[in-house]
């Protein structure tokens, strides 16, 4: 149930791929570009609605929360179908990122009131490993709607997507959050769940780790196209590629879920990164000598996604262990702080593409030796 109401974001954002051309060509047929747009325009919105949907959670409640984030996505679903410009679609999509925010931030808060540490870890990574492989069907999905209706008919799934998640968690799943631990939505309340969180030495490294595991994942992901593309020619059989890197991903949230018990979230994730060290450290050596052929860089390029799915579990739950009584506020703060930051990070890498893996490799080295001694840090704690 979990993993559906978070596929919501990575069903939103890789479904409209195959949909670009043609609102491009329908919207704005001077300036295609501009299409991309309607992928920017809902992260904008989902990293907006990150900051507000913990606190509110943590006064209304979990099921309240999502509910209204839910109202607000099928309502901006409803619009964008209908858009005549691109504008209107743009401010939609914004929307619709802020109502998607809701199931994916009050979703690991409710999480986190019903467990904690390795437990908490456990069921994360069974999380992640469905959630890893929408963005591999996705676009597949995108393009059959396409084939048969037109690109607003996407919008219509993500209504039905949306209504089926919601129902499921309406029906089945009890509110989390007790009246008596809500905290009322006061700037005094506000101020003291920032402070607590943001002051903790715990909370920092962890969302520091995280921050680097994501910034190597989207570096990749920021020029992987191009690489398949113009460094080994093979654009028309990316996305069966890019597939087959997502399958095999997902199993290391499987592998995760079933050590983690006996051997403990930290030295997991320790091991993850010291294996990424050397993988990406071997890489950037065939890479600067130019034999970096096809084979080596698929398995690298898998491993990024497959060290993802030991870790950030892991981390999430690492990162509000401590946190219970504030969940929504604690989860807030680590997914905003993270994502924003490894944007960061990766977006100067898409920029430095030169034709080759080497830029985005040289970042996974750096962030990957950088998490590891993070973590190393973090056994004192």
């Amino acid at each position: 149930m979990l993993a559906l109401l978070f596929a919501t974001l990575a069903f939103s954002i890789d479904a409209m791929l195959p949909a670009l051309p043609e609102i491009g060509a329908e919207l704005s047929p001077d300036a295609l570009n501009r299409a991309q747009l309607v992928l920017s325009a809902f992260v904008l919105g989902m990293g907006v609605g990150t900051f507000f949907v913990g606190p509110i959670s943590d006064a209304i409640g979990r099921k309240v929360t999502i509910a209204g984030g839910f109202a607000l996505y099928i309502a901006a679903s409803v619009t964008a179908h209908y858009a005549g410009s691109l504008e209107l679609l743009l401010a939609a999509r914004v929307i619709q990122g802020i109502g998607a925010s809701a199931p994916r931030v009050a979703g690991v808060a409710m999480l986190r009131d019903l467990y904690a540490g390795r437990e908490m870890a456990r069921i994360m990574s069974f999380v992640m490993m469905i959630f890893m492989v929408v963005p591999a069907l996705a676009p597949l999905v995108g393009q059959t709607i396409i084939l048969f209706f037109d690109w607003r008919a996407i919008f219509l799934v993500y209504i039905g997507f949306a209504l089926i998640a919601f129902g499921w968690l309406w029906l089945r799943q009890p509110e989390t959050l007790t009246p008596d631990r809500r905290r009322a939505l006061t700037p005094a309340n506000l101020i003291s769940a920032f402070r607590e969180v943001v002051g903790n030495r715990e909370v920092k490294l962890y969302t520091a780790a995280m921050t680097l595991g994501y910034g190597q994942m989207f570096a990749l992901l920021s020029s992987i196209q191009q690489v398949f593309d113009q460094t080994y020619d093979r654009a028309q059989s990316f996305p069966l590629w890019f597939a087959g890197i997502a399958a095999i991903s997902a199993t290391g949230s499987f592998i995760n879920s079933a050590f983690v018990m006996r051997l403990g979230m930290r030295r997991i994730v320790i091991l993850a990164y010291i294996g990424a060290s050397a993988l990406s450290l071997v890489a950037l050596a065939l890479s600067l000598a130019g034999v970096l052929g096809f084979p080596a860089f698929f398995v690298w390029a898998t491993s990024v996604f497959f060290i993802a799915g030991l870790t950030f579990g892991n981390l999430n739950a690492l990162a509000v262990q401590k946190m219970g009584h504030i969940a929504g506020m604690a989860t807030s703060i680590v997914t905003a702080i993270s994502t924003m930051l490894a944007t960061l990070i990766a977006g100067p890498v898409g920029l430095l593409f030169d034709g080759t893996a080497g830029p985005a490799i040289l970042t996974a080295v750096i962030c990957s030796i950088l998490a590891l001694v993070l973590m190393t840090r973090s056994e004192r704690f």
